[in-house]
Parts: structure tokens; sequence; C-alpha cells
């Protein structure tokens, strides 16, 4: 395919040769016999978004689950009129999703008996690490004598029971194109050979429009109450030797302090993450930038749950909440991401709250984080190997591109998914604005 009159982001126009790759870049190229045109019209042309962490079965299953977090249950009697009216999946389960506690308090199997319906009800905390289940639930995954029905969700024991839905990667495919995202890395631990297979194969059928990049097996959540250094550390090696990465889920200041220690015992290497890094102490900033891990942040929950950070996190811990500038500044690579469906899917309100820091309600958490508009969106270009290297529009890089209706100051201006006029994914069109 030949993109005609794109405008790049330093302004130049260009014409762009595709195939799965791009070809050529250059102004006024003759087209090729029988070649496809797609006509630009001096938008603005960008490499694809690529969001670095997503959980594509979950995002699939959210999309026909109840959701119960403050703003849609907003109390007990909200949580149980959310339940009541709840959908029943073919599998007999209510699944609901987004629950904290700020809703009802603590969950456990008999608080969410007392809301529920006398069915099976597994709901998910906005975590996404902890499911409770009401004894209906508890009965059909054969613990029905557990003692408080919160069950972590990387246990196989009780989740490996459960049917996984492939119905709906589809239509999350759409979505995510329609944003201009071109690529995906699925963070979920659990996912085995099978699962990256079927990725694989859906991708070729055309179901999935992208090609899905996944962590796992080489993906562990760390809890605060089962942190062992020397179990991590042995992990990390036994990683390394078989020359793999690691990446480590640390959304608290704990679980970041022993992911430092093992990494400087077992020794890092190239391509390794943090995940999200929700919670980083000054005092951790030079230990992370001698590791030169990448650090894989989602500062969209600013702007999605920040006025509930400034109600549960004391004042004096505000700055440690989702950082970003200051650990571009302190020469720690990074990449952003959305976290869906735990987070919004659009990544540009992700590129957004990185940039402005304000909450849903307008107060501002950590003003010293911000960043420019330009470096929140390159942090969606890089490669799923190398997520904090921007990829470019130049020969040689995969032919995912997003056309935007509007100059690259428009763009950098806006942040805003309105703008995506068409998503290119492997040289084809995948989606046009109708």
């Amino acid at each position: 395919m030949l993109i005609q009159r794109a405008r790049l982001l330093d302004d130049t126009v260009v014409d762009i040769r595709t195939d799965h790759h791009i070809v050529e870049v250059a102004q006024d190229l003759a087209p090729a016999r029988g070649e496809s045109l797609f006509d630009a019209s001096e938008r603005t042309v960008i490499p694809g978004l690529h969001d670095h962490h997503v959980h594509m079965h979950s995002a699939a299953a959210a999309m026909t689950s109840v959701s119960i977090g403050p703003r849609e249950a907003r109390d007990r009697n909200g949580l149980r009129t959310a339940l009541a009216t709840a959908h029943v999946g073919d599998d007999g389960w209510i699944r609901a999703v987004g629950y904290h506690e700020a809703v009802a308090g603590e969950l456990d199997r008999v608080a969410l008996d007392e809301v529920s319906p006398p069915v099976p009800v597994r709901v998910q905390h906005r975590s996404g690490i902890l499911w409770t289940l009401n004894s209906a639930g508890l009965d059909r995954v054969g613990l029905s004598d557990h003692p408080d029905g919160r069950l972590r969700s990387s246990d196989p024991s009780w989740s490996d029971s459960l049917a996984r839905r492939e119905t709906g990667l589809a239509d999350v495919s759409r979505k995510l194109a329609s944003y201009g995202v071109t690529g995906m890395t699925d963070a979920t631990p659990d996912l085995g050979v099978v699962d990256v297979v079927r990725f694989a194969e859906a991708h070729r059928r055309g179901e999935l429009l992208q090609r899905v990049h996944c962590l796992a097996p080489g993906k562990r959540i760390l809890h605060d109450d089962e942190l062992d250094l020397d179990a991590l550390t042995a992990w990390i090696d036994a990683r390394h030797a078989a020359d793999a990465i690691v990446a480590l889920h640390c959304v608290t200041a704990a679980q970041l302090v022993i992911t430092i220690a093992a990494l400087r015992a077992a020794g890092s290497r190239v391509g390794d993450r943090i995940e999200h890094a929700a919670v980083v102490p000054t005092d951790c900033l030079d230990a992370l930038a001698e590791l030169d891990v990448v650090v894989v942040t989602q500062p969209n929950f600013v702007a999605e749950r920040g006025d509930q950070y400034l109600t549960d996190v004391p004042q004096d811990e505000h700055h440690q909440l989702w950082r970003v500038g200051s650990l571009i500044a302190a020469g720690i690579p990074l990449a952003m991401s959305t976290d869906f469906p735990f987070g919004d899917p659009d990544p540009w309100a992700a590129m957004r709250a990185a940039v402005r820091r304000t909450t849903a309600s307008g107060s501002v958490l950590g003003e010293q984080e911000r960043i420019s508009a330009r470096t929140a969106l390159t942090s969606f270009f890089g490669a799923p190997e190398h997520p904090a290297l921007p990829r470019t529009v130049n020969p040689g890089e995969p032919a995912n591109l997003c056309v935007l209706a509007g100059t690259p100051d428009d763009v950098l201006r806006e942040l805003d998914a309105g703008l995506v006029a068409a998503t290119v994914v492997e040289g084809r069109v995948v989606y046009e604005q109708g």
C-alpha cells in the first residue's frame, strides 16, 4: 500500500510505501502497478500506538460484566441493586468487576451473600488480583467450606474450574483499533502456550486485528504478605538462565523495594520490566536508574482513581503515586499503558492524565510529575520487545501506523482519540473513522 501526502510529527509531508513493514518514505513516490492507495490528505501520520500492559481475556469478559465501582454502585444499596439486575451469563454466573471498599467496605462471602441473588456471583476487586465469591459461587468451584470467599486471581486451584471466554476478543480488538492501537502486550501471568497460540491464530484469521505479545510465563505478581527475597531472586535467576526476561508487578512500596533488592542480587538484563510502579518512594529512583529496567506505568489512574487516592493515601505520600516525570528525569526507561480492563482502554486519556495530572473532580495530584504532550504520546510508540524505545516512521519499521485528523500541533494540543481517522496494521487499513 502507498500512503500519500502523510504529514509527520516534524511537519514534513511524505509518501509512505508499505508491505508488512515500511519500505520507503519519500516525497512524491510513484504508485506501483496494482498498488493500493491511501490518501492521508496531509493529515498527521504517527507510529501506531502500542498498549504495553493489557489483559485481553479479562477485557473481553468485562464487556459482559456488571461494573460495581464507586461511580456505578456508590454504596451497599447500590451494590445490591446492581447485582439483582445483573445478567446471568450462559455459564450460570454473575460476573461483577471494579469493586472498591469505598462502596460497601471489605467484601467477604458473608457480606456478598447479603447483597447478591441466590446464584453464583464472583466480584473482582478493581486491582484485578482478588475475587470474592458468594456461597453459591464457592459451591460451584468446590470450595463450600472456604472461610471468607476471598480468592486470588492467580490461584489455579479455583480459577481453572472457570471456562475462559474466547468470545468478545474481536470486539476488544476493534475498540482498540479505533483508538489507533496497533499492538498490545498481554500482562496476564497465567497465560499458557495454548493461549499464546490462540492469539496468533485469531490474528491470522482476522478476528484480532493486532498482534498480541504475551509476558507470561515471565510475569510475576507480588503480594505484600508473601514477599520472599530469596525465592524472588531464585526465580529471576532461573528466568535469566533460560535467556528470558522478567516482568514484576509492583503496586506498593514494599513490593518495589523487594523487587529492587532481588534484581540487584540476581542482576538485571535488557528487557526486564517493572509493571505499574504505582508507588515509588524517592529513595528508590537512583536504584531503578542503576538497574536500567523499564517501568511500564499507567498515569490514567490519576484521572480515574485520583480522588479516592486523595482520600485514602496520606498527603505526605501523594508525591509517590504514579510517577512519570521524576522517573524520566532520573533516566529510568519508561513506557505507558492503560491496564485495560482495570483502566480505561483509551490511551489518549492516559496521555492527557500524564500531562495534566488532574483527578475527575479537577484536583491536581503530583503536579511535579507532569510531562510534555510529545513525551506522553511517544511513550506509546515502543515496540513490545523494547517498550521504552519509540518507533519512528522510517523504512524497516513495522507498517503499524495511525492517521490523525489534524496537524501535529492539533494532535499534541488535544491528545484526543476523536482525531483518529484511520489505523493501519501491517500495511493494511483495519479501521477508518465513519
